[in-house]
């Protein structure tokens, strides 16, 4: 996996600008659409994927490679990212799936042909709670 590592001289970004900034360096390094693949941020410990008991300073990097990761692109010391290229992956079109919150604020993947696109309401029959285990759909 190739390497690159963007000293930032700017002022502090966040998670969203380190990302659309190490997408700018996966464009630029060939990547035709560069998507991330895991990420780690050091100042927190925090990674995605994340699962219990996964060592922070290498499970991120171990699943982004893989699961096709092509380079990797450290931003500062705080971010850092394993990339892939898409480009050439087919898609599924849009997703008969969609996220939703209750009152409560618990989050649902909902099936939108058995809930219907009229209601914003999650119902036992067509969600299923988010938990560690089930996709994000935003």
């Amino acid at each position: 996996m190739q390497n690159i590592h963007v000293e930032y001289q700017g002022a502090p970004l966040d998670f969203q600008g380190a990302s659309v900034l190490a997408k700018k360096i996966a464009f630029e390094n060939e990547m035709q659409q560069p998507t991330i693949m895991s990420w780690h941020m050091h100042s927190n410990n925090s990674m995605a994927p994340y699962y219990e008991g996964a060592n922070a300073d290498s499970w991120w990097e171990k699943y982004g490679e893989g699961n096709g990761g092509k380079l990797e692109v450290r931003v500062g010391d705080e971010y850092e990212f394993v990339m892939m290229d898409t480009n050439g992956f087919e898609t599924v079109g849009q997703m008969p799936l969609r996220n939703l919150s209750d009152d409560s604020g618990n989050q649902y993947l909902c099936y939108t042909p058995i809930l219907g696109r009229a209601t914003n309401q999650p119902n036992a029959e067509a969600c299923i709670v988010l938990d560690g285990w089930l996709a994000d759909q935003y």
